[in-house]
């Protein structure tokens, strides 16, 4: 990273918004700056109906190293603390698809931003650890909740316990990783995929990922009301008779996530 560049970088393109970590000088460990700076980019990109994936990764060849705690920070640590809460769950809450780009390195919180994100794509030389134990500290971040309901218990007790390094295979095989691209392959398939999220109805996508991020703490009864709500909701789109429309025109469906209905004056909203 050159003087003055900014330690964010976040770049919208055909409703693709990517935020790259950017101090590969450290592996992009995040200062507690950047941590505030990265929920105020989460927040803008969840009330922007014009960003219809997020892309999460790190420049240098590096995810992230966690935090810097070589950065002299005279906050108090529960100041510090609210910071990672309100980044985990600007992260989870997000209505639309998020994808972490994994190269290199991804450590200790680091790890957890990727796991924060709904589908991971990583190097094979990608390396991850939950590195806290190390250093003398608990699972922060959303680790705590995340790792159990991905790996299950006695595997989440295991990589915090023992905060050992695992390889990208190693992740894959554990449900941590989605995909394992080689490096030379990894930009184009992350860009393909963001782009066919970008694609999709917006409205149902988010409804979607709410429902399945509420199912694991819902009962069955709990779970299917809520599918039965979000249906009503999507059928209220322009996307539902789009899709329909276009399997039987033998054409690509144009999500726009539009209200359907018409408001209480008898006229359609324009989108």
């Amino acid at each position: 990273m050159t003087t003055g560049e900014p330690a964010l970088l976040v770049d919208d393109r055909a409703g693709v918004r990517t935020v790259t970590l950017n101090r590969p000088h450290r592996k992009n460990a995040m200062t507690w700056t950047m941590w505030r700076e990265l929920a105020d980019v989460l927040r803008d990109t969840g009330g922007d109906r014009s960003v219809r994936a997020l892309v999460l990764t790190g420049a240098g060849g590096a995810f992230c190293s966690g935090a810097d705690i070589s950065v002299p920070d005279a906050r108090h640590p529960m100041d510090k603390l609210r910071i990672f809460t309100d980044l985990a769950l600007q992260l989870h809450e997000l209505p639309i698809p998020t994808v972490a780009k994994v190269t290199g390195v991804a450590v200790g919180a680091g790890w957890n931003l990727a796991l924060g994100c709904d589908l991971v794509v990583a190097t094979p030389g990608a390396t991850f650890a939950q590195i806290f134990a190390r250093r003398g500290l608990s699972v922060d971040l959303g680790g705590s909740w995340l790792l159990p309901k991905l790996v299950g218990l006695q595997q989440a007790k295991r990589l915090a316990l023992l905060a050992e390094t695992i390889d990208a295979g190693q992740a894959a095989a554990l449900g941590l990783v989605t995909w394992v691209i080689a490096e030379d392959g990894i930009d184009a398939f992350t860009e393909d995929l963001a782009a066919r999220l970008a694609a999709g109805p917006p409205v149902a996508l988010a409804q979607t990922k709410a429902l399945l991020n509420e199912g694991a703490d819902s009962t069955l009864r709990e779970a299917l009301a809520g599918e039965a709500r979000a249906q009503g909701v999507n059928f209220a789109t322009a996307d539902a008779p789009e899709a329909y429309a276009a399997f039987a025109g033998k054409r690509a469906p144009r999500f726009t996530g539009a209200w359907s209905l018409p408001p209480a004056g008898g006229e359609k909203e324009s989108g």
